[in-house]
């Protein structure tokens, strides 16, 4: 089953985001099995939000424990992501 995962970054800027996706996209691991589609931008509060789109909950958590590295070393605060179920996922192809 896909999943929606959305984290909120409470005080998340561009540029931390930016360094940080540079990162993860740049890993020989990256894309990770199971990854749809990825959007981010500013909450509208003053943070940042990341909206993946996943396969399973198991592909987007296998990510998670191989990020976690670049997260903690660019300073990202912990948030614990959202994560519920995608009834349909549309990808252009």
């Amino acid at each position: 089953m896909a999943v929606i995962v959305t984290v909120e970054i409470p005080g998340g800027t561009e540029e931390t985001y930016r360094r940080t996706t540079e990162q993860i996209t740049s890993a020989p691991w990256f894309p990770m099995p199971g990854f749809l589609a990825h959007a981010a931008g500013p909450d509208g509060s003053g943070g940042w939000r990341v909206v993946d789109f996943w396969e399973s909950e198991a592909a987007f958590q296998a990510f998670a424990e191989k990020a976690r590295p670049i997260f903690e070393e660019m300073g990202m605060p912990p948030v614990m992501p959202k994560v519920d179920e995608a009834v349909q996922v549309i990808l252009n192809p």
